[in-house]
């Protein structure tokens, strides 16, 4: 697959997040991308000149800037939601919201950070709401969606002021046994997942792309 040409215009939500800077990082650093649109609650401390930040209600979305490219990595936890509906208002609601929106604005390739196990028809609630939301976004009529479904991440929400994940610091445990354990649940970098979302995105072809974890381990 070849990637297109520069000149284009990115929107990333979720940039404060563990995966979100990092595919923040990826983006202004390429020159493909001309202008980059940062949508999220709260204010970045990175300043770009390709760089417009807005702070904005994901449950009141505002008509957004014109994009090609939309990279979404916005999800919580049901434990710091404090409710299965507050979890779902995030991880559904905001998503889909969203990728509505920067459809309606122009955008016509989707990159979404899932989950590992996303699917509607799953037992477990969390995978359950992943795979509803892949779902909906499915049929927004983009040209080319690209999910990426990480296993357990590895990365210091320390320094993004976030609590600590215990099945995540569980993860970095094991990691010196990575050998032993299949790649698509070993535990991965959040950079990695960055870079393997914003390559799929560069070189998508139409349709929908699922990376798993084992295959973002190259990264």
């Amino acid at each position: 697959m070849q990637e297109r040409a520069a000149g284009r215009v990115a929107l990333v939500a979720g940039a404060t997040g563990l995966v979100g800077r990092e595919i923040l990082a990826a983006i202004l650093a390429d020159e493909t991308y001309v202008a980059v649109h940062s949508v999220g609650r709260r204010a970045l401390a990175t300043a770009n000149p390709k760089l417009t930040v807005h702070v904005l209600d994901f449950a009141a979305l505002p008509a957004l800037p014109a994009v090609d490219d939309v990279f979404i990595a916005l999800g919580t936890t049901i434990k710091v939601a404090g409710s299965r509906q507050a979890f779902r208002a995030v991880d559904f609601n905001a998503v889909v919201d969203l990728a509505r929106a920067a459809r309606s604005s122009g955008g016509s390739r989707l990159g979404i950070v899932s989950a590992m196990g996303a699917s509607e028809k799953s037992l477990i609630f969390y995978n359950r709401v992943k795979g509803e939301m892949e779902h909906a976004v499915s049929r927004l009529g983009f040209e080319s969606v690209v999910f990426a479904r990480p296993s357990m991440l590895a990365g210091n929400r320390d320094s993004l002021g976030q609590p600590e994940r215990s099945g995540e610091k569980l993860a970095l445990i094991f990691m010196r046994l990575d050998a032993l354990i299949p790649a698509n649940y070993r535990a991965i970098e959040a950079v990695r997942v960055a870079r393997a979302l914003v390559h799929g995105i560069k070189t998508a072809e139409k349709g929908i792309r699922v990376l798993l974890s084992g295959e973002m381990q190259a990264s």
